[in-house]
């Protein structure tokens, strides 16, 4: 069922439909929400939140626009607003949980501690990254999100996501390089 059928429903009162609509974008939401604190539980409570937000508000959401780009954006205030209480608080977010923690699939081979060896030095590459390139690039590979939606979510230009995205890659290669010289 299209998006458009879901939300109308769902504003007729069909809970299956805004179950529907949950399934379908909870993981954008959470690589999203993961992409600001790098900490599972924040970014669960904040997928969570999202969604209630979004029924609250489902009334006031005009059909002729896309769905998903608003509410990804929903996600992002609620991530912002986070960010500043957090801040305020002083809480050191750079200690949270680590990116190898993100359900980022493990190839396995033949030798499979090295699989997971390798993925845990990309996991801290990643973390070395400038914030909006790990952002990017986390919204890329691990939310399979397109250049165009990434663009329309940080209301940036595709040309930047572009951009960013290319430096992450660059980047990313220089950090493993090292460590892929002494695993051969």
């Amino acid at each position: 069922m299209e998006t458009g059928e879901l939300v109308r429903r769902t504003r007729a009162g069909d809970r299956q439909a805004f179950v529907e609509l949950t399934r379908l974008y909870q993981r954008k939401v959470f690589v999203l929400t993961y992409s600001f604190f790098r900490n599972k539980e924040d970014a669960l409570d904040l997928v969570q939140e999202t969604f209630l937000r979004v029924f609250e508000r489902l009334d006031g959401f005009d059909e002729g626009r896309n769905f998903e780009a608003w509410l990804l954006q929903v996600a992002k205030n609620l991530c912002i607003d986070q960010y500043r209480k957090l801040r305020s608080r002083g809480r050191d977010l750079a200690a949270e949980t680590r990116v190898e923690e993100l359900p980022i699939a493990d190839e396995r081979t033949a030798g499979g501690e090295r699989s997971v060896e390798a993925k845990q030095i990309l996991a801290r590459c990643i973390d070395q990254l400038a914030e909006r390139q790990k952002t990017i690039f986390l919204m890329r590979h691990v939310g399979d999100m397109g250049n165009e939606e990434i663009a329309s979510v940080l209301k940036i230009s595709t040309g930047t996501v572009k951009s960013l995205h290319f430096k992450a890659v660059r980047n990313l290669r220089a950090l493993m390089g090292p460590h892929l010289e002494c695993s051969s």
